[in-house]
């Protein structure tokens, strides 16, 4: 019985080693190097909104957008390189979010001092 586990575990391991998007293909490595990019949002979430730049989050949900479309309609598909990109997507739209409220915040306090 052990025997027998010992065998099923390693022929799944030995197939997704040698499958088309397993650790011997950039299939796999690129997505592992993209989660920087939403480790990287997500320390940043506890940064004062005013040092988040609108512009680089807006080309990052871009980005991110095209990039899940892309690991849609490659084959095979590549569902890590798409959770990867719905996750960065996820972080940097709140981002986004956290610099509008502030910018808002601004816009509104400089009209009451000018009152």
């Amino acid at each position: 019985m052990q025997r027998q586990l010992t065998y099923k575990i390693m022929s799944y391991f030995r197939a997704f080693l040698n499958s088309p998007v397993g650790p011997k293909t950039t299939h796999f490595w690129g997505p592992m190097a993209n989660w920087g990019f939403v480790i990287s949002g997500v320390m940043d979430s506890q940064k004062p909104p005013d040092a988040i730049s609108g512009n680089m989050t807006s080309v990052l949900c871009v980005y991110s957008l095209l990039c899940m479309r892309f690991a849609w309609m490659v084959r095979p598909r590549n569902y890590l390189l798409l959770a990867c990109h719905a996750s960065n997507e996820s972080v940097q739209l709140y981002q986004l979010s956290r610099w509008l409220k502030h910018q808002r915040y601004l816009s509104q306090k400089e009209e009451n001092v000018s009152s």
